[in-house]
């Protein structure tokens, strides 16, 4: 008896019986908050607290931003997770030539300690869990938040929240890199030994398979390469001279949720499987919290659509089902108009309400991992785990997983993924409502967000007046310092903290470690 294939090619049978579990399946599973912590990470999960409810958020000015975050707080969130306009992720200020035409488009402009002020202006961040979707300048924007809650008395050490920080990504499947691997790495191992000391509550990185699948690739593809990526990090902190139980408990993940729910909370089960037993048995992890595969998830923006935009409520919502039943430690749902522009505060409500009616009138939160036990999700589980190991061993054969992302292996899988699911769906053998089935002409027209066209020139005369207003010799000084730390061995987060005291922009800062490390530009590959 035949059946579909799951979204990584394995065969979904129509029935799935006790042959199809392990005979070791107790041991596979293990209790609750136990290794391997295939049942989740927490003995209690939801039914003691919910998830966490974030919305990814930012667009225009920070004083635009801080307005949306002050709604969606009020909307009862429990936790902010900013969105960064392409320039800042980039390194550049907003009156670099190379910014025209982007400030604050796909998120909030910040140059300076004067932006990240008063985008977080009135918020209590000793009590508001913030995740920063950043990665090459994730330093350079995590000492700026550090700075501006020391300005309201409030210690690292009372700061909660995630960087992005997750530099290798970018060179798969992104592309908002701006140094070399090797120095990029150096910094991440920085960030590391800082947050040890200085904000010891702090995610320092989320190893991110999201924007792999927003890039087309399949859920094994997503896992393999994400935790391919994880050990790297590990290995290079190691190398650092850091104690793996000193920083891997600072680790997290950031996934995505697919419409296919039944092999999406397979994926999450087999993530956590295998990096526990990677942790303990690679790098000799021995503290639970090493071994944790804590994870956020935001729901399939690849997967919504323009046309009839509404359908998207009811994908988003499954989504964060499966992201539910899978585990997640934390989610962000989709707007269902980001297939058109930026969220309306209307559609960023809903998608929160969406988090609020699982959390709050299902039975979801009444009993942990419902699934546990299930023929069809034990064996999909196995596939799952089976086919990424032996996408692992494929990374490994290249030697390292950086080399083989400078071979162009894991953009070349995903792009030949891309490919097949665009071919379905041309081809209509991959059904998308909406868009190429119950296709509806009569459309009712919507009404997107625009981010306002002089900000530009706004923010380069905020710039302007920052330049004219502190003290330039000051400023120079502590670049001069942080270049003179990257070109050596010291931890440049030191001084980078403090030319970012001084107002030096987000932009001077990148700069001074361009001029130390270089910028990358990836091969060609024909």
């Amino acid at each position: 008896m035949s059946g579909r294939h799951s979204e990584s090619g394995f065969v979904v049978k129509p029935v799935y019986g006790e042959s199809d579990l392990p005979d070791d399946l107790a041991e596979r599973l293990g209790a609750p908050g136990d290794y391997p912590y295939t049942r989740g990470v927490y003995p209690t999960m939801y039914t003691t607290r919910p998830w966490t409810m974030r919305q990814y958020a930012g667009f225009g000015t920070a004083a635009e931003s801080n307005a949306r975050y002050h709604q969606l707080i009020a909307a009862g969130t429990t936790g902010l997770s900013v969105a960064f306009d392409l320039p800042t992720q980039m390194g550049y200020d907003s009156d670099a030539p190379l910014a025209s035409g982007e400030v604050g488009k796909v998120g909030v402009a910040i140059d300076s300690i004067d932006d990240m002020r008063a985008l977080f202006d009135g918020i209590p961040l000793d009590k508001v869990s913030t995740s920063m979707t950043i990665n090459a300048p994730a330093s350079v924007l995590l000492l700026l938040y550090q700075l501006v809650a020391e300005e309201t008395g409030i210690s690292g050490d009372a700061l909660t929240g995630t960087i992005q920080n997750d530099i290798l990504k970018e060179y798969i499947a992104r592309g908002t890199y701006i140094f070399p691997p090797k120095p990029s790495l150096r910094l991440v191992a920085d960030t590391f030994a800082y947050c040890r000391t200085e904000l010891p509550r702090w995610n320092t990185i989320s190893i991110s398979g999201y924007h792999m699948a927003e890039a087309g690739a399949s859920p094994v593809q997503e896992v393999a390469f994400t935790l391919a990526n994880g050990a790297e990090y590990v290995r290079t902190a190691l190398a650092a001279g850091l104690r793996v139980d000193e920083f891997a408990p600072r680790l997290s993940f950031f996934f995505v949720a697919r419409t296919s729910l039944l092999e999406e909370v397979a994926k999450f089960r087999a993530a956590r499987r295998i990096w526990a037993r990677l942790m303990r048995e690679e790098f000799g992890a021995r503290d639970p919290k090493s071994m944790m595969l804590r994870f956020h998830t935001q729901t399939a923006g690849v997967q919504l659509t323009a046309q009839q935009p509404e359908v998207n409520l009811i994908r988003v919502a499954v989504q964060a089902l499966g992201a539910v039943l899978g585990g997640t430690q934390s989610l962000h749902t989709n707007s269902y108009d980001e297939a058109i522009a930026l969220p309306t505060e209307k559609a960023a409500r809903l998608a929160l309400r969406t988090q609020q009616v699982l959390a709050h009138e299902t039975d979801l939160t009444a009993t942990v991992d419902p699934f546990a036990g299930s023929y069809a999700i034990e064996a999909m589980t196995d596939e799952v785990e089976g086919s990424v190991l032996s996408l692992f061993e494929r990374v490994a054969g290249f030697g390292s997983t950086v080399d083989a992302i400078e071979a162009g292996f894991q953009k070349q899988e995903i792009e030949a993924s891309a490919y097949r699911i665009a071919q379905e769906i041309d081809s209509g053998e991959r059904v998308m409502v909406g868009l190429n089935r119950f296709t509806d002409d009569g459309d009712e027209p919507y009404q997107p967000l625009r981010v306002d066209p002089t900000l530009e020139a706004a923010q380069a005369r905020r710039l302007a007046e920052l330049r004219a207003s502190r003290d330039t010799a000051a400023v120079e000084q502590r670049l001069a310092d942080l270049r003179s730390a990257a070109e050596g061995d010291d931890n440049v987060l030191w001084p980078m903290r403090e030319a970012l005291r001084a107002r030096a922009t987000v932009g001077e800062v990148c700069d001074a470690l361009r001029s130390a490390w270089g910028s990358y530009r990836p091969p060609q590959h024909f």
